[in-house]
C-alpha cells in the first residue's frame, strides 16, 4: 500500500505487526501495539500458535479479516481483552473492590460520598440503571460552567491508564512550538513498559513536535510520550512537573509515577481529576486540535531515494473514529482513552449539542464487553444532554488553586482568607488560564444544595465551537 493510505482493519489500524510476544503478565496495551525494529518484544514467554487458536476464531467471528486475524494471532495481541470480545469471568475471581467510605470532597460534599449522586427535578429523565452503567467510577459535567450533573464514586482513586496522557499534554504541550524538529536518540525510547502502545517512532529519524503529539493522541504512543519527555528534561523531571501541575489544578486524587499512564505501583487518579485535566487542556487550541483529529499521516522510514514515506494513523477513541461495533458519537470532539490490566478501560470525552458542551469520564466498567467504556460514556452523554436543565448540580469542577479554594469541605475548612480571596478574584472577573474564567455571581440555590460557601461563586470556562474529526494543519 503506497504512501498516504490509511490501513483499516475492523475500525482499527495495524502497522508493521510482527510475530512478537504478548505483553508481560499484568499489563496489556491501550491500543494494538505497533512494533518497530528497535522496540519489538523478545519475551521468551510468548504463546505459541496453538495457544491463540481460540482467540483467533473468536476474532474472526467478530468480523476481523483473516489476514489480520493471522497476524494478530502470531503476535499474541488476541490474548488481550481489547480484541478478544467479551471476557468470560473466572468463577474464582475475587469480588470487585468497593469504594472507600470517605473520599475527597473537593467540588462538593456529595462527590465524596460513595454511590450514585444525582438530584433530579420533576420531569427529569432517569439515569440508566446499574446494569447499563457498570463502571466503578464515572462523572458527567458541563464543560464550561463546571456543574456536575451526576456522578458515581467521582473521587475514587483508581489506575488511570492512558487517560493520564491528558495531564501530560496539559503540562508539556505549551513548551515546544509545533514546528520544532527533534531527532530521536536510542535513549529517548528507553524505559517503556513491555507491551506499550506505540505509534512507530524510529531511532535516528527526525519528527516535528506536531508529529509527536499526533502520535500521543491518536495512537496513544508511549514512544511519542517518552520522546517528548526526553525533550523536556527526562522522564523524572516530566513526572515531577505533571504532579506539580495536578496540584495546581486541585487534582488531589492524582499521583503520577509514569508520564504515559502505564501501570505502576501507586499511580492513581480519579474520574473527577481526569475531567479537570480535560477541561484545562481544552483551553489550549493545539490540545483541541490533536484530541479532535480522527485520522492523519505520520512520517515513516526513508526510502532508497532518501525521501520519507508516510502512513495513516487513526484515533483509537472509538466515539471519535468508530469501530466495527460502534458508531462515532454525534458532536464528539475528543478527549482520550486508555486500557491496562490494573485500570481496565478508561475514557474521558467531550461532546457538543447546540450550545451545550459536556464532559464525561468513565473508569473500569465491570461489564467486560468490547468497547464497553465507550458505550457507557455515550449513555451518560445522552442522559446529560437530555437532563442538563432538569437536574440540580451535585457538585462542580473546581478551578486551579490560584483561583479556587477547592470548593468542598477541604476547601472550606481553615482557608477563610484564601477562600475569600478566591471568591473576590472571581467576582472581579480575574481569569484562570488565558483569562477564561468569568464570574457569574452568587446563587443562593447552590448554597442551599451543598451548604458550601465556596460553591456560591459560579465560574464559567468558555470553550470555542468544538469540531469533530479535524485533520491536522500542515
Amino acid at each position: 500500500m503506497g504512501s498516504g493510505s490509511i490501513r483499516r482493519s475492523a475500525g482499527a489500524l495495524f502497522r508493521g505487526v510482527l510475530s512478537a510476544s504478548r505483553a508481560k503478565a499484568g499489563t496489556f496495551t491501550d491500543v494494538p501495539t505497533t512494533f518497530s525494529a528497535s522496540t519489538a518484544s523478545t519475551d521468551p514467554t510468548a504463546p505459541n500458535a496453538s495457544a491463540t487458536t481460540g482467540s483467533a476464531g473468536r476474532a474472526a467471528r467478530h468480523g476481523f479479516p483473516l489476514r489480520t486475524v493471522a497476524a494478530l494471532a502470531s503476535s499474541g495481541l488476541l490474548a488481550t481483552p481489547l480484541l478478544a470480545g467479551t471476557a468470560h469471568a473466572d468463577p474464582k475471581e475475587p469480588k470487585a473492590p468497593k469504594p472507600p467510605a470517605k473520599m475527597s470532597q473537593i467540588g462538593g460534599d456529595r462527590l465524596g460520598t460513595p454511590g450514585v449522586q444525582v438530584a433530579l427535578t420533576p420531569g427529569a429523565p432517569k439515569l440508566p440503571g446499574p446494569d447499563t452503567l457498570t463502571a466503578r467510577s464515572w462523572i458527567v459535567s458541563d464543560a464550561e460552567s463546571g456543574k456536575v450533573l451526576a456522578a458515581k464514586n467521582a473521587h475514587w482513586q483508581l489506575a488511570p491508564a492512558s487517560t493520564l496522557k491528558m495531564l501530560f499534554a496539559d503540562t508539556v504541550l505549551p513548551k515546544f512550538p509545533k514546528d520544532q524538529k527533534h531527532t530521536v536518540k536510542p535513549a529517548d525510547l528507553a524505559g517503556m513498559g513491555a507491551g506499550s502502545s506505540l505509534v512507530g517512532i524510529r531511532e535516528n529519524l527526525s519528527y516535528t513536535v506536531h508529529d509527536l503529539w499526533l502520535g500521543v493522541f491518536l495512537r496513544s504512543g508511549n514512544d511519542a510520550v517518552h520522546t517528548l519527555s526526553a525533550m523536556n528534561g527526562g522522564t523524572k523531571a516530566t513526572v515531577t512537573q505533571m504532579q506539580r501541575h495536578a496540584k495546581e489544578l486541585n487534582a488531589r486524587d492524582t499521583h503520577v509515577v509514569t508520564p504515559d499512564g502505564y501501570d505502576a505501583p501507586g499511580q492513581v487518579s480519579s474520574a473527577y481529576d481526569l475531567s479537570l485535566f480535560a477541561r484545562s487542556g481544552l483551553q489550549n487550541p493545539d490540545f483541541r486540535e490533536y484530541c479532535s483529529t480522527a485520522s492523519a499521516q505520520f512520517p515513516g522510514d526513508k526510502g532508497k531515494d532518501g525521501k520519507r514515506a508516510s502512513f495513516g494513523i487513526q484515533n483509537t477513541n472509538r466515539l471519535l473514529s468508530g469501530d466495527y461495533d460502534i458508531k462515532p458519537y454525534p458532536g464528539i470532539a475528543g478527549v482520550k482513552n486508555g486500557s491496562t490490566t490494573n485500570a481496565g478501560s478508561t475514557f474521558t470525552g467531550v461532546a457538543q449539542r447546540g450550545d451545550r458542551k459536556l464532559l464525561v469520564t468513565v473508569m473500569n466498567p465491570e461489564k467486560k464487553e468490547h468497547n464497553e467504556a465507550y458505550r457507557e460514556a455515550a449513555k451518560l452523554l445522552d442522559w446529560g444532554f437530555a437532563a442538563a436543565d432538569k437536574v440540580e448540580p451535585v457538585g462542580r469542577l473546581v478551578g486551579p488553586r490560584s483561583e479556587d479554594d477547592g470548593s468542598g469541605a477541604e476547601g472550606a475548612k481553615g482557608k477563610g482568607k484564601d477562600g475569600d480571596r478566591s471568591a473576590q478574584a472571581a467576582l472581579d472577573g480575574a481569569g484562570a488560564k488565558n483569562g477564561a474564567w468569568t464570574a457569574l455571581g452568587l446563587t443562593t440555590g447552590a448554597l442551599a444544595l451543598l451548604g458550601v460557601v465556596a460553591f456560591a461563586v459560579h465560574r464559567r470556562w468558555p470553550l470555542p465551537e468544538l469540531v469533530r474529526g479535524r485533520r491536522p494543519r500542515k
